[in-house]
Parts: structure tokens; C-alpha cells; sequence
């Protein structure tokens, strides 16, 4: 997803945004199971050694091994990537839902970096930052032109280190600096609160090491305040996926014991399994089962999940299986159809590669690659339409992509091009649309339609289709 489109983005995502990771850190390489390309190979070190005799300027033989390490794992399809020490560290962060920065949750506004809200207890909460300051400089650089990431990279960094942020808090009207120093922050991947008597909505925003424990003690909050739970919206609205443990938790804390939630098959025998919903199955080696605790209404309690083209890999293994067992209603838009694993394996104490090692499938047997979760009832972003759904890029769309069966080339360039043309139009508005509002807020519309989902009261469904096709011409 192009990153002006980004609504809201933490801080700590950086490089795992939409890995379903299974974290296997393994040091020994696999015997190959063919004989080496011998021609290829000798291509390859001709290559090299042109490169380092010829070149205009001298080169490290350390990097040109690492780019073509890194070139061949590229190519294999948009997930699948070498990582050298400095993104291998980024990537166990995210993973870990820890990492060392400012503590804010941000989105863009005016080609600027917006404060969706800070972390609770962070550097920039402590520094009295609030929802809605702007971020126009950081250190000595203008964050217009900057994307969500390359302004992430720059507020993190070191422990004990100093940021200078310049903030324009528009409610007083008025910029001035600030001096943060950066610290470890603990994200918080799940959100909840009760909407109304009865009714709460629950948000996972990635699936980290934290999630579970998180899930788990949020849905004992609202348990507490309302132990007579009416309904319950499940939100992976933006999820772009994580941990496969996660998954399997979150949906088993909905399902009956022992039933699937998804299965993996691959080349290697490892690859494949089926996961159920038992604590065999995402409990943590040596750990207790998180989900001991929870009551046993959770399982009968009436249930609706919210995607969007943003839900991706692992949130889209809990919204299938629930959908699958009929446990719950998907509502919402048609998901991003990241169905594919991929495994982390150690090459040296800093280095690794994050492989694509398998294709997952619901529990009816769905495969979601490059397709997705269609949902039970479509949502519009907001009350007036869509937004921004038409610029936004699904897994179909992405090149080297691993292919659900044949595909036609000129269907996907029709899409392609209808995406361009409505980027287009988009650049050419004279005022940018509203941001969306936060997820949660009132003025959140497909909340409010799962809410009257919930209540039995009528619900304001998109016109349209329940799937998007790749031939469907798109702003018109």
C-alpha cells in the first residue's frame, strides 16, 4: 500500500508490514536438492570480477555478495528477502512489538507527518505531545517530500538518544521545538472499549509476540464492565499480519476445541501442517495457555469481523476460519489475498533470509492467494463511499506475486491501468479528501454498520460488489 495512503501507521512496523512469519532460526543451510548450475555459476564469479576490475570506482566484495544474495531472493516473489544485519535487527523488533524511538502512533496530513495519538507512557507522551500536533521537521530535515516510512527511520534510533521534532499544534496555532530522547517502546497491538451497553469492539492491528497476552487481558477488561456481553466487533481493519501463533489463538479463543483454523503445504514435509484451535497449537514453548482465563461465553457470544484491502496474511487466516466455521459475519471489503508463509532462516548471527516456504488454507480448504476473504456484507469506508479504496494495491497487483491457479495477463493490466487513472484524478483535486476518521471513533461508519449488525438493526451496505474483480473498471 503506497504509504500516502496509509491512514495510520505505528512506528514500530518498519519491515514486517504483512509477513505471516513462522519464526524457525535455523543456522544450517539445507542440502540442496539438485546439483549446482556449474555454467551459471561461473557466469556469476565472470560477473563479479568484471565488476571489481572494470567498475569506475572500487567496490566492497562484501556488498556485491550481499546484492546478489539479495537479488535472488528478491526475485522469487514480493516477500521473500535477505536480510542484512541492520533490517534483520528492524525485522525482530517488529516482530517482537518492541523498539526504540519516540512512541507515537502517526498518519500523514498535508504532506505531513500527523500525531494520531502518542503511546501512553512514552518519551513523546512525557514530552506532552497530543493528538493532532504536526510534525514539519525532524532534526534538520523538512518532513514534506518524506514518506511514512523514511520518517519512521528517522525518529528511531539508538537508546538514550536525542530527536529534535520541530510541532505545529494547530488548535494554538503556533510551531515550536522539542527535544525527545528516544527510549524502548512496548507497542500496543490490541485495543478494546465498550461501544455501547452490551456491545465492544476490539481491535488487533498486527499479530506480534504481544498479542495474544494482549488479546487475552483486553478481553478480560471488558468482561469485567460488561459481563453480560451482548456482541462483539472484532476489528483487523489495516492488519497486515505477523505472527502465525497469533493467529490460531485469536481465532481459537472464538472457536470449538480442535477444529482447524488453517492448514500449510509446501515443498518440504515441514511446510505441511494443520493448525487447530488447541493450545498444542499456539502456546508458546514452556508457557501458560493465555486463553485458560477467558469465559466461556466468548464462544457463543455473536460475532463480527471487519477487513478492508488492508487485512492481510494472518488477519485474513482468522477472518477465513471464522467464516468457514460460520462463527462469525466478515464484513467490510474484499482482503488484501496475502496467502502465503514465509519461515525466517539464520544464515550468521546477523544475517538471515525470510523465505516463502508455503500457501495456507482456510479450513473448507480456500486457498486466498492473490484473491483474499470475500466478506459476508460489503462496507463503504465512509457514509459519502469509498475514499481511497481504488488506489489501494492488493496482493494480485504486486509483480513476481505466487499465482492461485492461471491468471490473465490483461485482466491484471486493465486493473493496473484503471489504478493509475484513478491516481490520476486523485492528484488532480483541488483540496485532498478528508482523512478518515480513527478506527473506533464515532465517526467510524463500517463500525457503526457492524454495531447494527450486532443489534438487528438495519445496515447501510455498499453497493459494490462483494468481489472486486480484476477486470472491473475502477473510477469512472
Amino acid at each position: 500500500m503506497s504509504s500516502r495512503l496509509k491512514v495510520a501507521g505505528w512506528v514500530a512496523l518498519g519491515a514486517v508490514a504483512g509477513a505471516l512469519t513462522t519464526m524457525q532460526l535455523q543456522a544450517n543451510a539445507r542440502s540442496a536438492l539438485s546439483p549446482l548450475p556449474l555454467d551459471e555459476m561461473q557466469q556469476l564469479a565472470a560477473v563479479f570480477g568484471l565488476v571489481k576490475a572494470e567498475y569506475v570506482e572500487q567496490v566492497d566484495e562484501k556488498k556485491l555478495i550481499n546484492d546478489a544474495i539479495g537479488g535472488m531472493v528478491a526475485g522469487l516473489d514480493p516477500h521473500s528477502q535477505f536480510f542484512d544485519k541492520k533490517s534483520f535487527k528492524e525485522f525482530r523488533e517488529g516482530t517482537s512489538g518492541k523498539f526504540v524511538g519516540v512512541g507515537i502512533e502517526i498518519g500523514m496530513e498535508d504532506g505531513l507527518i500527523k500525531i494520531v495519538s502518542p503511546i501512553e507512557g512514552s518519551p513523546a507522551f512525557r514530552a506532552g505531545l497530543k493528538s493532532g500536533d504536526l510534525i514539519s521537521r525532524i532534526d534538520d530535515t523538512a518532513v514534506r517530500g518524506l514518506s511514512i516510512d523514511q520518517a519512521v527511520k528517522k525518529m528511531r534510533g539508538d537508546p538514550a538518544t536525542k530527536v529534535s521534532l520541530t510541532i505545529y499544534r494547530k488548535a494554538e496555532n503556533r510551531s515550536f521545538p522539542i527535544t525527545i530522547v528516544r527510549e524502548e517502546i512496548k507497542v500496543q497491538s490490541v485495543r478494546a472499549k465498550v461501544m455501547e451497553p452490551g456491545y465492544a469492539w476490539l481491535r488487533v492491528s498486527q499479530f506480534q509476540d504481544r498479542t495474544v497476552d494482549d488479546f487475552a487481558k483486553k478481553l478480560e477488561e471488558i468482561y469485567k464492565q460488561e459481563p453480560h456481553l451482548k456482541g462483539l466487533v472484532l476489528d483487523l481493519r489495516n492488519d497486515p499480519g505477523g505472527l502465525l501463533d497469533g493467529a490460531v489463538a485469536v481465532s481459537a479463543a472464538f472457536l470449538p476445541k480442535d477444529v482447524e483454523v488453517v492448514s500449510t503445504n509446501g515443498q518440504i514435509p515441514e511446510s505441511k501442517a494443520s493448525y487447530k484451535a488447541s493450545p498444542d497449537d499456539y502456546r508458546r514453548r514452556g508457557g501458560d495457555d493465555p486463553l485458560k482465563r477467558l469465559p466461556a461465553a466468548l464462544k457463543n457470544v455473536p460475532l463480527v469481523v471487519l477487513v478492508n484491502e488492508g487485512s492481510a496474511s494472518a488477519s485474513e487466516i482468522v477472518a477465513g476460519a471464522l467464516q468457514d466455521h460460520h462463527r462469525a459475519v466478515v464484513m467490510g471489503v474484499q482482503t488484501f489475498g496475502k496467502g502465503s508463509v514465509q519461515t525466517v532462516r539464520q544464515l550468521g548471527p546477523d544475517t538471515a533470509i525470510k523465505i516463502t516456504t508455503a500457501r495456507y488454507y482456510t479450513p473448507s480448504g480456500r486457498s486466498i492467494q492473490a484473491k483474499g476473504i470475500v466478506p459476508d456484507v460489503a462496507l463503504d469506508e465512509t457514509a459519502e463511499g469509498n475514499v481511497f479504496a481504488a488506489l489501494r494495491t492488493r496482493e494480485a497487483d504486486l509483480e513476481k506475486h505466487l499465482a492461485n491457479g492461471p491468471e490473465e495477463e490483461e485482466a491484471r493490466a486493465q486493473a493496473r491501468e484503471a489504478r493509475v487513472k484513478a491516481e490520476a484524478e486523485f492528484a488532480k483535486r483541488a483540496e485532498p479528501p478528508k482523512p478518515l476518521p480513527e478506527f473506533g471513533s464515532a465517526e467510524d461508519f463500517p463500525l457503526a454498520q457492524a454495531l447494527n449488525k450486532l443489534k438487528g438493526q438495519p445496515v447501510i451496505a455498499s453497493k459494490a460488489p462483494l468481489e472486486r474483480k480484476a477486470e472491473a473498471k475502477t473510477g469512472e
